[in-house]
């Protein structure tokens, strides 16, 4: 029974939020957002390596498909190019298109970026080579490989 004189008051109960919670709360929040944001981070640079590798699969197949289109010139080796080679600068239908196609590597994987063509006959292996160190933190230069039968 509580009389009025009484001063035994409600003090053991807690009403409201104190200081030190809300700063609790602020910091598991605050490490919450930093890992979104580095999840983030890292699923733009994959995201711009796999655009980058779906570039050089089309850019192969755009050089195997020159290369049917003309099958007697690549017989002939007239489409074969090394990786360290410079691109061709003569008028005949096999050397502008290795010319466009080592331009549109360079315009669309970068500077590094170059491709080289191997026919044996009718069989050719094609290869695009760039570099991903955007994706991979460093020097990383990324190689795709494929052959083709014309």
């Amino acid at each position: 029974m509580r009389t009025a004189g009484s001063t035994h008051s409600v003090r053991g109960r807690q009403s409201g939020v104190s200081l030190v919670e809300i700063m609790v709360a602020v910091l598991v929040l605050s490490i919450g957002l930093l890992g979104l944001a580095g999840l983030q981070l890292r699923t733009l640079r994959n995201n711009q390596s796999a655009l980058e590798r779906g570039v050089a699969v089309v850019e192969m197949q755009a050089v195997a498909d020159a290369m049917r289109a003309d099958r007697i010139a690549a017989d002939n080796d007239a489409f074969n190019i090394a990786l360290t080679d410079d691109a061709p600068s003569g008028t005949t239908f096999a050397q502008t298109v290795i010319r466009g196609w080592r331009t549109n590597l360079i315009n669309s994987l970068g500077e590094e970026a170059t491709g080289s063509v191997d026919c044996n006959g009718y069989l050719c292996t094609i290869v695009v080579q760039w570099d991903d160190s955007r994706a991979s933190a460093g020097s990383s230069t990324q190689s795709i490989t494929t052959q083709v039968q014309l």
